[in-house]
């Protein structure tokens, strides 16, 4: 069957592609931690000043080699190329819309909310930390959710002691809030 009546792609399009999904619900502002920032800017300027000038180089070289239609090097460092520049559009784009929260001026402690780190227990007993942090920084291998996750969500303005729902696959959940802290 002819290329021209396929939905696939030749991957040359790859320009007119999303830069990313937008993980914020519509209206909600873009909080971050300063490290959740800092770490944004540190990939910004690795991909900026480190990774794209490699492929451009890579890109050049293999330029003047001749034929580009069969050139591994050229094809696959073009599209390097554009997969940088689009986190790199993306990382400037979410920079511009961050709101840096600091969690040292918490004014009221006692209570969870952007920044803090919560300890929790389940039914069973089981404990588990959490931190608060912005959508483009949660990693949850570091214990690090999303303030629009479900668990983040469920813990905000609860007070030490509470015990709060939390709606998962599994049906609902009851979590006590063992500790707060805001670290510096």
């Amino acid at each position: 069957m002819s290329k021209a009546f396929t939905k696939e792609s030749d991957g040359e399009d790859d320009d007119d592609l999303p830069d990313a999904p937008d993980a914020l619900p519509p209206g909600q502002k873009n909080y971050i931690t300063p490290q959740g920032l800092q770490r944004l800017q540190d990939e910004l300027h690795q991909l900026a000043q480190v990774e794209r000038p490699q492929v451009v180089e890579t890109v050049s070289w293999a330029a003047g080699n001749g034929d580009r239609s069969e050139n591994g090097d050229y094809i696959y460092g073009k599209k390097r190329l554009r997969e940088i520049d689009r986190r790199l559009r993306f990382l400037i784009k979410r920079m511009e819309i961050a709101e840096v929260i600091h969690a040292t001026q918490q004014a009221n402690r006692d209570q969870v909310f952007f920044g803090a780190s919560v300890t929790y227990a389940n039914d069973q007993g089981d404990q588990k930390t959490v931190r608060i942090v912005g959508v483009d920084e949660a990693r949850l291998e570091h214990g690090e959710v999303s303030w629009i996750s479900p668990i983040a969500r469920a813990l905000m303005k609860a007070w030490q002691g509470d015990v709060v729902k939390l709606h998962t696959p599994g049906g609902l959940v009851e979590v006590e809030v063992l500790s707060i802290i805001y670290e510096s």
